[in-house]
């Protein structure tokens, strides 16, 4: 197969969903042969009876309700996570006094475990949306920052010599010079960011949230529910899937795109 070809074979979308479906469908059969040699189903049951539960929660209409409060809280945290983390990072990396007074904080920040964040968070502000989205933004925040730190720290200094001169002012320099630079490393920690987002989120619902998936899961593990406790954790994880291959994915191909276009 020639360069080309092959190029335009890994911008054929059938060509990465297909593995992914016989992926999908190989770990469903795991899953039911496993179901069906346990000897307590209700420890482990069947993807039809899990799949009959998820079913009843769409036709109810609870299932939208609790995805959509959870994707409103990983949504703002994401946002905040992405910009104050991103800005951070780009600060460390094109100044090394940021980086030398800023560095240990960040490692503080990296090594506290996500549930004495969040722990703290409630104590400190309340049960209450701010608390909660705090809380996740927060366990992000550091791993943006390292993530966009190394890259802004290997920028082309060739590409800055020239915006200096042609005398390009800071905005333009960042629109024009840094970002697509960075665009790459900016898209690679949104989608491990959305990852590691989600689940923290659910965490947050779990220990203190009155409605969202993580409060469902919550409920399904107090009544020892495995089928309901399932059905949930699949229904956002399909969700998540979905926004990582129609809005994720294609995006960080675009920002990869020089990498295909370079000889």
């Amino acid at each position: 197969m020639t360069e080309p070809q092959h190029r335009r074979t890994l911008r054929r979308p059938g060509v990465a969903l297909g593995p992914g479906l016989v992926s999908a469908a190989l770990l469903i059969a795991v899953w039911a042969v496993a179901a069906s040699l346990t000897e307590r189903p209700q420890h482990l049951p069947s993807p039809v009876a899990v799949f009959r539960v998820l079913g009843q929660l769409i036709g109810s209409g609870e299932l939208w309700l609790h995805v959509g409060m959870t994707l409103f809280r990983v949504t703002a945290a994401f946002v905040a996570a992405m910009a104050l983390g991103g800005a951070l990072g780009l600060w460390m990396g094109r100044s090394r006094t940021a980086d030398r007074w800023l560095n240990p904080a960040l490692v503080v920040l990296l090594n506290i475990p996500a549930l004495v964040v969040i722990v703290l968070c409630y104590i400190w502000i309340g049960l209450n949306e701010t608390a909660a989205i705090l809380a996740v933004a927060l366990n992000k925040i550091p791993v943006v920052a390292v993530m966009l730190r190394e890259s802004a720290g290997a920028l082309r200094p060739d590409l800055d010599d020239m915006a200096t001169a042609f005398r390009m002012s800071p905005l333009a320099r960042l629109r024009h010079v840094v970002l697509p630079q960075l665009a790459p490393a900016i898209a690679a920690a949104a989608r491990s960011g959305l990852a590691l987002i989600w689940k923290i989120v659910l965490v947050v619902e779990f220990l203190g949230r009155s409605n969202g998936v993580g409060f469902k899961i919550h409920l399904a593990f107090s009544n020892f529910d495995v089928a309901r406790l399932l059905a949930w954790s699949l229904a956002f994880v399909a969700v998540m899937l979905l926004i990582d291959m129609a809005v994720l994915r294609p995006w960080q191909a675009r920002a990869n795109r020089w990498r295909l276009d370079a000889p």
